[in-house]
């Protein structure tokens, strides 16, 4: 029989937290041992949440260092900086970290200050860390002490272009991606965009002078094309809960590659990508509640402009299913393990 690993949550109060604590509540190795939140402290989580009745009777603690230090695996999904602040002791205690903020994301701590307006504590760890997006790092994410798992935006971007870029067909200095996602994805706390006077009956962009996912886009893909490229990032709020679509464009430099083919061959066997049939579109409500990412490429008229649609549940394959798919390769467990379950719908 497999062994218990013991896990714990920082910063188990916002949408993400509940999300990591829906899915690991079925994992079948997993226990949660600890579940922290100075605000909530002493009261239990499925009062907090509901749906979480007969799945976790967890009451919610203070950080406690020695209790996160007994862990085996610590889930962080906190504001950006609170990682990075524990780390060192947790990770010089043998303790596997996966960091759902933007803390352990960037590999250069100069762009890190730049982007988040702080020093970088550990730079040590960072150079070590892994960046969890498994249909790019899975070796590396098996072998890991510390996992920046992605930002959302960044999901479902990298895999649009990710086969493109990886076969050398498209010109990578004139890439856009024009994206949109629902309001969860601002997090719970109470802001005023995000409230549904706000929100609802609207669409807007953000961030476009320059967004924090950006250099995230860029760092990876970069890389896999070994050599710069060019991104245009838009992002977008819509007035739903959950859910995101990036609609990526290239301009073709092989007009005589079969897209579609090499879509399907590039995300063969791999358990969360969905490519679709040629000529149909993803839905966002066809990934919600599931770790999948879901795509179709186009080529409009024929001409040298390749569109990949892509889809995911911002809250699960943007967040915590892709957190749980990272732990699931650390500790061996299969990939698919507390994750194989079908979207929800309507």
């Amino acid at each position: 029989m497999d062994s218990v690993i013991e896990v714990g949550i920082v910063g188990g109060t916002g949408y993400t937290g509940s999300e990591l604590l829906r899915l690991l509540a079925r994992h079948p190795r997993v226990r949660i041992k600890v579940l922290t939140s100075r605000q909530e402290a002493g009261r239990r989580a499925d009062a907090l949440f509901p749906q979480l009745r007969g799945f976790c009777d967890l009451s919610y603690s203070a950080p406690d260092p020695e209790a996160l230090a007994a862990c085996q695996a610590v889930f962080f999904a906190t504001p950006h900086g609170t990682a990075m602040s524990l780390a060192p002791a947790l990770v010089g205690r043998g303790v596997k970290l996966i960091d759902l903020s933007a803390d352990f994301r960037l590999k250069d701590p100069a762009v890190y200050q730049h982007w988040y307006q702080h020093e970088h504590a550990c730079p040590e760890l960072l150079a070590e860390a892994v960046y969890g997006l498994p249909e790019i790092h899975r070796n590396e994410i098996r072998r890991a002490r510390v996992v920046g798992n992605p930002g959302c935006y960044p999901t479902a971007v990298s895999l649009a272009l990710l086969p493109l870029l990886e076969a050398e067909v498209v010109d990578r200095r004139s890439l856009i991606a024009d994206c949109k996602s629902g309001v969860s994805g601002a997090g719970r706390e109470l802001k005023l965009g995000s409230m549904y006077v706000e929100a609802a009956d609207n669409l807007k962009s953000y961030g476009v002078a320059g967004h924090r996912h950006l250099p995230e886009i860029v760092q990876e893909l970069s890389a896999v094309a070994d050599a710069d490229i060019g991104l245009s990032f838009i992002p977008h709020l819509i007035p739903m809960i959950r859910g995101m679509q990036a609609t990526v464009y290239a301009r073709l430099s092989r007009p005589d590659v079969d897209l579609q083919g090499l879509f399907e061959s590039r995300y063969r066997g791999e358990p969360f990508v969905d490519v679709l049939p040629a000529g149909t579109e993803p839905e966002t409500r066809s990934v919600r509640g599931s770790n999948v990412c879901r795509l179709a490429v186009h080529r409009p008229g024929g001409g040298d402009t390749v569109v990949v649609l892509s889809v995911i549940d911002n809250l699960v394959k943007g967040a915590a299913g892709q957190a749980v798919q990272c732990f699931n390769l650390m500790f061996d467990c299969d990939e698919q393990t507390a994750l194989d379950v079908p979207a929800l719908a309507p």
